[in-house]
């Protein structure tokens, strides 16, 4: 296997950037508007419940939008992420919104040396982060590492189910595998998944699908209590072009049957 983290890296530090200006992560409105929180934060707020007075930290946190969102709702928040340049957007942001929010650049496996062990009410990861592991046990256990007893962890992933698909083709069909592989998927895509006009050089991507049940298994054996899985028929991006509608809360589904895909999951277990 090649440097997964040096070339993904390289990718996320040349967009974070774009993705800063970009009206889809909507710095602007934050800075504006002091009650303003991501769409991804408003999507789930319903389970995430109270968070006034908890410790949390957002693994792989980028350019800080759902970092600042859950500090809004009253928790006090650490963010880690490997691309410093993600984290120059990030504290940036924080800044600008006057929120006081610990940020720390290290890789994702090496959260617990950074943070310490048993630190934190709340563990939070947020959309498409999951997918850029390559061992999801070993991510499980950096989690319940990071919480205290009683500690929760708060999960919103898009669905494998979703991952396995080849949104290119037309109709869309499987082409990628649903679990998690030894090798990863390379990808080697110009773009980016919001609107901007800057091009960009670093192009190639690895990821990793991790299925459900080995993502609950895993929390299982790092012993995780699962107390809530749902599964969304949406996800925040347009993740299959032509064939999908956004509606008025920025999330997007198939514009016909629904019904048919799981596109994202929430998921929430507590350290025993």
């Amino acid at each position: 296997m090649d440097d997964y983290v040096a070339i993904n890296r390289a990718n996320w530090d040349e967009r974070s950037p774009a993705h800063a200006v970009s009206p889809d992560y909507e710095f602007d409105r934050f800075t504006n508007d002091p009650g303003h929180l991501s769409g991804v934060v408003r999507f789930d707020r319903p389970r995430l419940g109270n968070l006034t007075g908890l410790r949390a930290v957002h693994l792989q946190c980028h350019i800080g939008t759902d970092t600042v969102s859950l500090a809004r709702l009253g928790a006090t928040m650490s963010g880690l992420d490997f691309s410093a340049t993600a984290l120059d957007q990030a504290r940036r942001l924080a800044a600008d919104t006057g929120s006081t929010i610990d940020f720390r650049h290290a890789e994702l496996y090496d959260a617990v040396e950074v943070f310490g062990r048993e630190r934190f009410d709340l563990v939070y990861t947020g959309i498409g982060a999951l997918i850029w592991l390559p061992d999801v046990a070993r991510w499980a256990r950096v989690v319940a590492d990071l919480l205290r007893p009683g500690g929760r962890l708060f999960l919103r992933e898009g669905h494998p189910m979703l991952f396995a698909l080849d949104e290119t083709a037309s109709p869309p069909s499987l082409r990628y595998p649903y679990f998690e592989t030894a090798e990863p998927v390379i990808f080697d895509e110009p773009g980016t998944y919001v609107q901007t006009d800057t091009s960009f050089t670093h192009t190639l991507t690895h990821t990793w699908n991790h299925g459900l049940g080995e993502t609950v298994t895993a929390l299982l054996t790092a012993g995780m209590r699962l107390t809530g899985l749902t599964e969304h028929d949406s996800v925040p991006w347009q993740a299959i072009p032509g064939h999908m509608t956004r509606d008025d809360t920025d999330e997007w589904r198939l514009t016909h049957h629904p019904e048919r895909l799981a596109a994202s999951y929430t998921l929430q277990a507590v350290k025993e």
